[in-house]
């Protein structure tokens, strides 16, 4: 069967290189018992290549099983994979058989593989490697005969260098990689699934189907839908509910499109440069170290321009520097002793003071935390919702850090 004839098989929307090529690379590993992984994004549509793989391999009349790791709680997805015995832990009332064991001459698609926990992740090694496992309690081994499949949307390598996944399990999942491309790099793609959706969805709700306009669809192209797919077919979805016109226009198209990721921003740094988060209090604390650079940055420029004898400083310009470089208690907070690069003899004496005082700048992480949260609730007047986007965490994080800090606002 050939690209298109897989497509109208499994309903695949697109035409674009990216989808064409990995198509075919899940149809020429088909034949084989090679362990594929699946890699991109949320919401690329990953469950699908599994499902062509299956149907298109000698196991195609076994069981398919579908497990999303991220899904199972931590203390029982052992005995989930690989079944317990009769009293293995409390609760455990009876014999049961693990998703592997039920696979067995099948496929099984392991979902958000990134998400196992080390002390699983040996186990399904072993499996990969000679075929046979242990259930929880048992110290029989039992032998099973799965192809394995995987997928994530995470970064592996990343995952590897922090410690989080084994090296040995990613080379050997990863006999044969799939990439499948996020919708941003398929642009002639939006405007095809966006009709199909669109059609869909009429016919659910027994209405007429929307339809874009030109300047509509440029709008849906130039997008970077950091959801993917399942983000265009929600928005399809709330238009075809919520607007009784069926024509869609482009000022009709912005209004469900978030406007702080609706346009293709330049990249701050390039990919070489990019460092790897683990919760939203890292993102903020680098936020706060590259805020601290810039400002001394400046700093060090207003000095260079004081030492410019050619370039006198007036009275006012001297006490603005003095503020900039004074805390609230009237000490210089800069590393430069500032006062004698200013001529004070040109400046009003009673309200500036010759001083030589330095204390160095609050280097608190916390300090700075709580500063940059009162800023952003007073800056969006009290509104926790746009102080959270303009911090870049979180609303719910935003909340548990003021009753963390006990912020008053």
């Amino acid at each position: 069967m050939d690209v298109q004839g897989i497509k109208q098989r499994f309903e695949i929307i697109g035409n674009s290189p990216g989808l064409n090529r990995s198509i075919e690379v899940a149809v020429q590993v088909s034949p084989t018992d090679l362990s594929v992984l699946i890699t991109g994004e949320s919401g690329t549509g990953k469950e699908i290549f599994p499902q062509i793989i299956h149907q298109f391999s000698s196991r195609k009349h076994g069981k398919y099983i579908a497990v999303n790791c991220g899904a199972i709680p931590e203390g029982t997805i052992d005995s989930e994979l690989f079944g317990h015995e009769k009293g293995a832990f409390t609760g455990a009332l009876s014999d049961r058989k693990g998703y592997f064991q039920e696979a067995d001459n099948g496929t099984i698609f392991l979902d958000e593989i990134g998400e196992l926990p080390l002390s699983t992740q040996v186990r399904l090694l072993r499996v990969l490697e000679t075929g046979e496992f242990i259930k929880v309690g048992s110290s029989k081994v039992v032998k099973s005969n799965v192809r394995v499949i995987a997928a994530t949307n995470i970064n592996i390598p990343v995952a590897i260098e922090e410690g989080k996944f084994r090296e040995d399990l990613y080379y050997r999942l990863n006999t044969v990689p799939v990439t499948i491309n996020p919708l941003r790099e398929r642009p002639e793609d939006i405007h095809l699934l966006f009709r199909k959706f669109a059609r869909d969805f009429a016919e659910r709700y027994r209405m007429p189907s929307i339809r874009l306009d030109e300047e509509a669809r440029i709008v849906l192209m130039n997008y970077r839908w950091p959801g993917n797919v399942r983000q265009l077919k929600n928005i399809t979805e709330q238009i075809s509910i919520i607007e009784k016109e069926r024509d869609v226009s482009a000022a009709v198209i912005r209004n469900y499109l978030p406007s702080d990721l609706g346009k293709n921003l330049p990249a701050l740094f390039s990919k070489n440069e990019e460092s790897s988060f683990s919760n939203e209090r890292e993102i903020l604390y680098k936020v706060l170290f590259d805020m601290k650079r810039d400002m001394t940055d400046l700093k060090k420029l207003v000095l260079d321009l004081m030492e410019n004898k050619e370039s006198p400083i007036s009275g006012d310009q001297a006490q603005i520097i003095q503020k900039l470089y004074k805390n609230d208690e009237g000490n210089f907070v800069s590393d430069e002793p500032v006062a004698k690069h200013i001529h004070i003899d040109r400046v009003d004496k009673e309200n500036i003071q010759d001083t030589e005082e330095f204390v160095e700048e609050s280097l608190s992480l916390e300090d700075k935390e709580i500063e940059l949260i009162k800023k952003a609730l007073e800056k969006n007047k009290g509104k926790r919702k746009y102080a959270a986007l303009e911090l870049g965490i979180s609303e719910r994080t935003l909340y548990r850090k003021i009753k963390e800090y006990d912020i008053k606002g």
